[in-house]
């Protein structure tokens, strides 16, 4: 499996951002897409994540409300619409996708990861 995302970019405080991750190969076999970011000088911390069946949705506490997964699964993409953006949502986004769970926090529960794509919101 790989994953493509991309719609990162600079932003002002309390504006929108559409992320998405595109999922190629064998896209059959997964099970969730989660949504990671990463903070310079900060760990890696879980967003939210979609099941593929059913759709159902988790978000971190810190996005909840203002950030929304979305997928389609004809086109084997999952979406991060991120509204009312703060400075501190700067980081590098990374969408993940699980064989074996359907959906959770940790990291170590995805299976294949894309290369990030930097969302900087400026104040």
């Amino acid at each position: 499996v790989q994953l493509q995302a991309s719609g990162g970019g600079l932003v002002q405080a309390g504006g929108s951002l559409r992320l998405s991750c595109r999922a190629s190969g064998r896209t059959s076999s997964i099970t969730a897409m989660g949504w990671f970011r990463q903070a310079p000088g900060k760990e890696r911390e879980f967003v939210g994540s979609i099941t593929k069946s059913g759709g159902i949705t988790s978000y971190a506490d810190s996005v909840k409300g203002r950030f929304t997964i979305s997928s389609d699964n004809a086109k084997n993409t999952v979406y991060l619409q991120m509204n009312s953006l703060k400075p501190e949502d700067t980081a590098v986004y990374y969408c993940a996708a699980s064989w074996t769970s359907f959906g959770g926090r940790l990291s170590g529960m995805y299976d294949y990861w894309g290369q990030g794509t930097l969302v900087t919101v400026s104040s």
